[in-house]
């Protein structure tokens, strides 16, 4: 066996794979993530077209300029605004989080834990922007059954829909704490590599990406 062999074989032992194979050239922990977000993908399609379907199927549907139009701290009818900003919130906490894992990329702990810090910060605004949001709808009558501005199914869909992505970006929050936490500790420093971070930053990406969607279909369209 020549060298080159010995080692690309050392190499396949000491992988995430424990010896086998790594199918498209990922480690475990990322192929696993891309099996995961396949099949939430295939969740919030399902949920947003079920939502399409109703609204198609119904002959009135409530404006979402009358829905949507209030901001904290004023009466005034700002329609959308609110919304906009969470949106934005989302956005740039999605490009902290590329630039931890780009930071991760060059080894440089600081970086990586400065960035993750704010793309927490972010998930948490958004988290309470959507709570303050739930909350106006929830004064103004709206619930599972009943909706002021229309047919009822409309605020059940946005109920369950919202909330469902809100634990998605719950979830995330307490992922990345987590790996704050360990970066903190120089954890991957240890290990050479934040592919932990690497792959935490796949799910806040796929979360973010299933905001814009929700955002298109509930408050564009």
């Amino acid at each position: 066996m020549t060298q080159e062999a010995v080692f690309e074989q050392e190499k396949i032992l000491k992988s995430s794979w424990g010896g086998g194979k790594s199918p498209f050239g990922v480690s475990r922990e990322k192929f696993t993530m891309w099996i995961f977000i396949l099949s939430d993908a295939f969740t919030f399609g399902g949920l947003l077209a079920g939502y399409g379907s109703l609204r198609a199927s119904l002959p009135s549907w409530p404006s979402r300029i009358e829905v949507f139009s209030s901001f904290p701290f004023t009466s005034a009818k700002l329609p959308l605004v609110f919304v906009s900003i969470m949106t934005f919130i989302l956005i740039c906490s999605s490009l902290t989080m590329a630039l931890a894992v780009d930071a991760g990329k060059r080894m440089e702990r600081k970086s990586v834990l400065k960035y993750l810090l704010l793309t927490i910060g972010g998930g948490f605004l958004f988290l309470l922007c959507q709570a303050y949001e739930w909350g106006h709808l929830i004064h103004e009558g709206a619930r599972l059954t009943s909706n002021p501005w229309g047919v009822p199914l409309f605020s059940a869909s946005f109920f369950v829909i919202t909330g469902f992505h809100g634990s998605h970006v719950l979830s995330g929050v307490i992922v990345l704490i987590v790996m704050a936490i360990r970066v903190a500790k120089g954890i991957y420093d240890k290990r050479g590599s934040y592919e932990g971070v690497e792959v935490a930053g796949l799910y806040w990406h796929f979360v973010d990406l299933v905001w814009v969607f929700i955002f298109a279909f509930f408050y564009l369209l």
